[in-house]
């Protein structure tokens, strides 16, 4: 079982949230910016986590495959490294 701590789940539920879309191979600038984009329209993280949820209500067959896609977005581009430490944005994009 894999597990997903806070910030993780965060990010993608902002990036559920966001206009990029589901399957597509996003860079870490453009997951990033898209990230920022969802997190002002919704109003904040609160904000993305209530849009995520109406989604699942209103289009269960939909959400759940781009939960999952967000999720490995989000885990790639912000993966871990070998030694524990966490990859973070481009150096050119703060988080």
């Amino acid at each position: 079982m894999v597990t997903t701590d806070f910030l993780t789940a965060a990010r993608a539920e902002a990036l559920f949230g966001s206009d990029l879309p589901t399957g597509s191979a996003p860079s870490g600038p453009e997951v990033t910016a898209a990230i920022r984009r969802a997190v002002r329209t919704h109003g904040g993280t609160r904000g993305c986590a209530v849009a995520l949820a109406g989604e699942y209500g209103d289009h269960p067959e939909t959400a759940a495959p781009r939960m999952r896609w967000a999720l490995q977005v989000v885990r790639t581009v912000y993966a871990r490294s070998p030694k524990g430490t966490r990859n973070v944005a481009p150096p050119d994009v703060p988080v």
